[in-house]
């Protein structure tokens, strides 16, 4: 990769961690965002689960329709309107338009991914296009890691305001940035919106869309109850809470680099591992989850796992629809926000029913029917079977 491929990286890695920070950063902030706007707390939380289902939406079709647009121009469009309505949040008083400004936003998201992902893919041979892929989401595990606790601490010791003021500061740099240093990139060879569609009618292209959907929640169908496991079965202080989060967040940027070389390595038998990786320290995390020191154990371990889980969804997408990138990007990023959505959804029913112990039960049952997923896939990828057909 040249010195300027480099550059156009990072500024891609900024970028995402610009957009994640916007989109994940509420969360740190929520108490303070329902206080300013005189809503309760899960009213509030209607900014980030709106947001979500607007980007599963908008995942496929947003790409698609600007799929033929100058690339440059796309992302510009999109940080722009990502530092507009964060600057309307800052100085908005309703809390409707504080919905209208992350709706707007949430819809243009996936049309900034699907071109960086592509975008970082193509500055690279093909062999090493997955490290070019897993550098873009550094920027995402870093938006998420970095944040929720930059948002939480300036909402805390500063204002409300100025939390949001760092999202519109961190997009309108990487904005600036792209306007100045990144070429013209006019889409050269434009397939039609029927060509990029057609994908859509191979089993593989569905059969991944499904397997990624179920890693998904695999992962954050028990994620998003870390903090609930960690007080309730772990039993440890709010502090010791917060350090675990932290060690989760670092330990994903290093599964984010670990991904590149093993998907580069050998992409079919890293995806194939996965499954049965997670779901080994899944039940170790039942096991021994109320133990403090194999807990920590455990979150560094799922950490770097969930980094690779992520490049993994991407790559399994991407690779059944290698002819339309932008569009797979797309259904990357419409899978994951569903899975996201579902496994959080059922983590929630199993907590209440069975108890917070029994939350990993979602993340076993949707490895094990991933895996399902996974290996017909890979039966239909088989010489014979492509023969067949």
């Amino acid at each position: 990769m040249t010195k300027r491929n480099h550059l156009l990286v990072f500024i891609l890695i900024l970028g995402a961690f610009g957009i994640i920070n916007t989109e994940m950063g509420v969360i740190g902030i929520l108490p303070y965002i329902a206080d300013h706007f005189h809503v309760s707390v899960s009213k509030a939380g209607l900014l980030v689960s709106l947001f979500a289902l607007v980007v599963a939406v908008s995942g496929p079709t947003m790409p698609l329709l600007f799929s033929g647009i100058n690339r440059k121009k796309a992302m510009l469009l999109v940080l722009g309107i990502f530092v507009l309505f964060n600057i309307v949040s800052i100085f908005t008083s309703s809390f409707a338009i504080a919905i209208i400004a992350r709706v707007i936003p949430a819809i243009f998201h996936p049309i900034y991914f699907s071109a960086a992902f592509t975008m970082a893919a193509s500055s690279v041979g093909r062999e090493e296009a997955p490290k070019a892929v897993s550098k873009v989401f550094i920027g995402v595990s870093a938006g998420m890691v970095l944040g929720v606790p930059i948002a939480s601490y300036l909402a805390g010791t500063i204002s409300f305001e100025i939390s949001m003021a760092f999202f519109a500061v961190v997009n309108a740099i990487v904005f600036i940035a792209t306007l100045i240093f990144f070429p013209s990139m006019p889409v050269k060879e434009r397939l039609s919106y029927g060509a990029q569609l057609s994908v859509l009618k191979k089993p593989i292209t569905w059969l991944s869309i499904v397997a990624v959907l179920l890693l998904n929640s695999a992962i954050f169908g028990v994620y998003s109850y870390l903090a609930e496991f960690l007080k309730t079965v772990t039993q440890i202080s709010g502090k010791s809470i917060s350090l675990m989060l932290v060690i989760f967040g670092g330990a994903n940027i290093i599964g984010n680099i670990a991904a590149g070389r093993l998907l580069t390595k050998d992409a079919i038998k890293s995806v194939v591992s996965f499954p049965f990786a997670l779901g080994a320290v899944y039940i170790l995390l039942f096991l021994l989850g109320q133990f403090t020191w194999p807990m920590a154990i455990i979150t560094l371990v799922w950490g770097v796992l969930a980094g690779i889980g992520g490049n993994i969804n991407q790559y399994w997408i991407t690779s059944a629809a290698p002819e339309a990138p932008d569009f797979a990007n797309g259904l990357f990023l419409s899978s994951v926000n569903l899975g996201t959505t579902i496994g959080t959804a059922a983590g929630g029913v199993f907590i209440s029913q069975l108890g917070t112990p029994y939350v990993v039960l979602v993340g076993l049952l949707s490895l094990a029917l991933s895996l399902v997923f996974i290996m017909f896939r890979n039966y239909l990828n088989t010489p014979a079977q492509q023969l067949s057909r």
